[in-house]
């Protein structure tokens, strides 16, 4: 099978490009078309367990399931998830290979290019259309030579591009016409479309503004696609969603969030914030944990200790004090259940200097952080409702002591978790545990919450289907498929 391919980038980071081609998936895919997302370099901490093994972003993993297709470690080849301002860990088709500080990545990143290539060319082979995805924008010509996410990939495929704007940002004509204008020539004539998203209003009082783009750059206008308001339902990238994040929470029942410097897998807590009578808040560096909070979660972290320092330094272990003595509840979610023991041992130095470090001590635990990574998708039962659970786990470290002998889950792998003797501290290793609905409703009731009946799952899948629909509508997709290219796919 030969695909087609055709790529999407950005006049900046978080202008919608994920969602579109999300969106893109699923409508190909409706007209029966086998397809596949392909992101060639990410940088996100928010990764999810291929069915292949390893690690991908979040979003290919969603885009995956808007094509209707098994996620691949393929689909995002590199996947760069900061532990620090200045480094990160760099995951290659789904496994570990190193941790490196900006600088050498940046000297050493073409020595990734093979695997790349090597995993498009497998979604090409299998797929009738591969929609990719470049990451932030390629008018950062600082960063052309060398460059995986954007044309450089472009380039060593021979495929199309189109250009994606953010119109509520501002600006959106001389972001487009810019990023046009300081491109190399071999890149712009790669450039065949653009794409204005994320617009509100009448979308024909644009179309001078549409017309003098056209103009300027020689580029097609392939749609003007509408603010979509459901996209709320749907996991974000990464954590620059949080920044933007200014939801109004109304449900009795409080969940606070410790919103930590190096917070991963943030989508965790989707499906509660979907629960119409739940109020979840991601509480921010500065900000004290909410008297009426029933429930705080602490969550996942790329640098555990790094981050347990943080909170120490902002207050939140005096706060979570209070609240376990007023008998709240609190959840830790992987390096949040690492936090919440006695000790965290790092004899190795995996997250900086060797040392060991206490944790909160709410939970008779202590976690050894180990250099093999537990990478892998798992179901199981909630040990107190005796519900089922379908999780997955991206971890390093082991974590034992006697309030494991009262394990929040039990596995194909074992007992995972722990619970307190109070009942009222919890710790679990299995992200994306509240996905699972009958957990999730047996969960908040055993916490004093509300009744519900959201069926997290199927309110994504009707999501998808409602972003098709509104891509059909707003975006020439019979253009967009004959200006995809069968690309150069050579193994």
């Amino acid at each position: 099978m030969t695909a087609r391919a055709i790529m999407f980038m950005g006049t900046g980071s978080d202008v919608g490009k994920s969602l579109i081609v999300a969106g893109l998936c699923r409508a190909f895919a409706r007209r029966g078309l086998k397809v596949a997302p392909f992101k060639p370099q990410n940088m996100s901490n928010n990764a999810a367990v291929a069915v292949d093994g390893g690690e991908i972003g979040r979003a290919q993993h969603l885009q995956a399931l808007a094509a209707g297709v098994r996620p691949s470690h393929h689909m995002n080849p590199v996947l760069l998830k900061p532990e620090s301002e200045t480094g990160a860990q760099v995951i290659v088709q789904g496994q570990r290979r190193d941790t490196l500080k900006a600088r050498d990545y940046f000297k050493r990143r073409m020595e990734f290019l093979p695997a790349i290539t090597d995993s498009f060319a497998h979604l090409c082979e299998t797929h009738d259309l591969v929609v990719v995805e470049g990451a932030g924008s390629p008018a950062e010509t600082n960063l052309r030579d060398g460059d995986l996410a954007n044309f450089g990939f472009a380039t060593a495929a021979g495929i199309p591009a189109v250009l994606v704007g953010d119109i509520h940002r501002g600006g959106v004509i001389a972001s487009i016409v810019g990023t046009h204008a300081v491109l190399e020539e071999a890149d712009r004539r790669l450039l065949k479309g653009f794409l204005i998203n994320k617009f509100h209003g009448d979308a024909s009082l644009f179309d001078e503004g549409r017309r003098d783009i056209e103009t300027r750059t020689g580029l097609t206008c392939l749609g003007v696609v509408p603010h979509f308001a459901g996209a709320r339902h749907l996991p974000a990238e990464d954590a620059v969603a949080l920044e933007h994040d200014t939801s109004v929470m109304q449900g009795e029942y409080k969940v606070a969030v410790l919103r930590l410097p190096r917070i991963a897998n943030f989508d965790d807590l989707d499906p509660l914030r979907a629960e119409p009578d739940v109020s979840v808040q991601f509480v921010k560096e500065g900000e004290a944990l909410p008297g009426d909070t029933r429930l705080v979660i602490i969550p996942g972290s790329k640098s555990t200790i790094a981050d347990l320092s943080a909170l120490r330094r902002n207050g939140w272990d005096i706060d979570l004090a209070a609240h376990h003595r007023r008998g709240g509840r609190i959840l830790g979610l992987c390096g949040g259940y690492q936090m919440l023991g006695r000790r965290i041992h790092d004899p190795q130095g995996l997250e900086g200097p060797a040392q060991s470090i206490d944790g909160f001590g709410l939970l008779d635990v202590e976690t050894t952080l180990l250099p093999d990574k537990t990478v892998t998708e798992t179901s199981g039962t909630h040990v107190p409702t005796q519900t089922a659970i379908r999780a997955y786990e991206i971890h390093l470290g082991s974590t034992a002591g006697p309030d494991c002998d009262r394990p929040f889950a039990t596995t194909g792998r074992g007992a995972d978790g722990a619970i307190s003797v109070d009942g009222l501290t919890m710790g679990t290793y299995l992200h994306g545990c509240f996905a699972s609905d009958a957990f999730r409703h047996a969960f908040l009731a055993e916490a004093g919450g509300p009744a519900s009946a959201v069926a997290y799952g199927h309110l994504v899948e009707s999501t998808l289907d409602a972003l098709a629909d509104h891509l059909e509508s707003h975006v020439n997709l019979s253009l967009l498929w004959d200006l995809a290219m069968a690309p150069k796919t050579g193994r």
